[in-house]
């Protein structure tokens, strides 16, 4: 290996480090306890150093948003494909997404602001899920020939409603987990069902 790839390689290691670390404080102190001088500390290197890679906090803020929305358009589009029938397709998505933000709190409360100022700016990324999900419901109501505006107030609705349950529960006023998933799985089948008549 040559000195170019090898200090190529030893940037891209030193920028997902600085990432992860960034990951690892906001677990322990949520997103309002992260600062340059707490991740360059983590990985024993000097806050000048983290500003080479990043401008700022608010530039590690953007990049973990877009990796988060990259990370949620694999997971739906790996649910999408589980069937060939558009309702199971939707259903399925909305069940991922659900899991996703669960799983990744820290993670969703960034890309969507939950008790935070969201920093996502508009890109590929961003759109991505939103893209994936109306096409799917563009499917499911395909006798009906709607117009682009009729969509996207279809995945509104249902955007609304999980993100409300998701919120609520990152906050910590949920319900149990099982009571959740019913709530869940009936907005979504309830939705559905409205989307076929």
């Amino acid at each position: 290996m040559g000195s170019k790839e090898r200090i190529s390689r030893q940037k891209e290691e030193t920028r997902s480090n600085i990432l992860k670390a960034a990951r690892e404080i906001v677990k322990d102190e949520g997103w309002q306890g992260l600062s340059m001088r707490k991740i360059a500390d983590k990985i024993e290197y000097t806050a000048p150093i983290i500003y080479e890679y990043f401008a700022n906090k608010e530039a590690i803020l953007q990049e973990l948003t877009c990796k988060g929305f990259r990370i949620l358009t694999k997971d739906l589009e790996t649910a999408k494909q589980i069937s060939n029938d558009p309702a199971e397709q939707l259903e399925n998505m909305w069940l991922a997404y659900w899991n996703f933000a669960l799983e990744n709190k820290e993670m969703y409360q960034l890309m969507y602001g939950v008790e935070m100022t969201c920093c996502a700016q508009r890109n590929t990324d961003t759109d991505a899920p939103y893209v994936l999900i109306t096409n799917v419901i563009g499917e499911i109501m395909k006798d009906k020939n709607p117009i682009p505006e009729v969509i996207k107030q279809k995945y509104f609705t249902f955007f609304s409603v999980i993100h409300g349950l998701i919120s609520i529960n990152i906050v910590g006023n949920g319900l149990s987990d099982q009571i959740n998933k019913q709530i869940l799985k009936d907005a979504i089948s309830g939705i559905i069902r409205y989307l076929k008549e």
